[in-house]
């Protein structure tokens, strides 16, 4: 349950952090930012024509959801790795950099996919950035705010070893970085919470505060650097990833997803 205050119904720009806060904070559309490395693989993935189907789970689950849609599975990058082909399909947006002949993809990702299907549940329209394409997404959102709508930007983050909520500097960075560029496409009321990402993002600087924040040496120090490096790229994608029922679709798809939208804000 949401208290009173902690919604910023008030402000059309939003920005929450993680699974709880994309139920806190409700809005028309809301962006899913997971730079490490969900939301920038997929990025890639649908940059190279490649349907994602996100899914919550990392075990059989998943294989077993690859192939009622047909679909390619993404593998853990360590997983990918100990099978010894140079190109398999993994977690690494790097890697699927190099793929060819994949249309379909089932991505597993326990946070970012939670996050996308419980926003999408709550009738936003839900939209995955990265900092590859924060001005993309930034540029398609600018009208439909423009129009009265509402955008909620979440930060995934990462967990602890207890299972909470671990606020991930790259992803208030992602985050900042489309808020940052919507708030120069389009006048609108900005929460102090979104103003507070967009002062991140100003601040940070690439590539090296990726490499050498938290989650970029962990991938830097397990031979990751290219998947880190690849994320800090900022505003070399045009598309925008647009979830329509189970898979995510770029908006520029000639059979975009229909909105299921309640208008959500002031």
């Amino acid at each position: 349950m949401t208290l009173p205050g902690h919604d910023q119904s008030t402000y059309r720009l939003r920005m929450e952090w993680g699974p709880t806060g994309a139920e806190a904070v409700a809005a028309d559309y809301a962006v899913v930012v997971d730079v490490l490395s969900f939301t920038t693989t997929l990025d890639v993935a649908i940059e190279r024509g490649i349907e994602v189907f996100p899914f919550r789970w990392r075990d059989s689950r998943a294989a077993e959801h690859a192939v009622r849609h047909g679909a390619a599975l993404a593998v853990g990058r360590f997983e990918a790795l100990s099978r010894g082909d140079a190109r398999h399909v993994s977690l690494s947006p790097a890697s699927l950099a190099e793929v060819d002949g994949i249309e379909r993809l089932v991505l597993p990702s326990p946070n970012g996919s939670s996050i996308a299907f419980a926003l999408a549940d709550s009738g936003a329209q839900v939209v995955g950035a990265c900092l590859r394409n924060a001005g993309a997404v930034a540029r398609w959102l600018a009208p439909k705010v423009a129009d009265g709508a509402s955008v909620v930007v979440v930060p995934a983050g990462e967990r602890w070893y207890d299972d909470t909520l671990r606020p991930a500097a790259e992803d208030l960075w992602g985050a900042g970085a489309v808020l940052t560029a919507l708030d120069a496409e389009v006048e609108a009321s900005a929460s102090p919470e979104a103003r507070t990402a967009m002062a991140a993002w100003q601040a940070a600087v690439l590539p090296l505060d990726l490499l050498h924040c938290a989650g970029g040496r962990e991938l830097v120090d397990a031979g990751f650097a290219a998947d880190v490096e690849m994320a800090a790229q900022h505003d070399v994608s045009d598309v925008v990833p647009v979830l329509a029922g189970e898979s995510f679709r770029d908006a520029a798809d000639p059979h975009p997803p229909a909105p299921r939208l309640r208008r959500v804000g002031p």
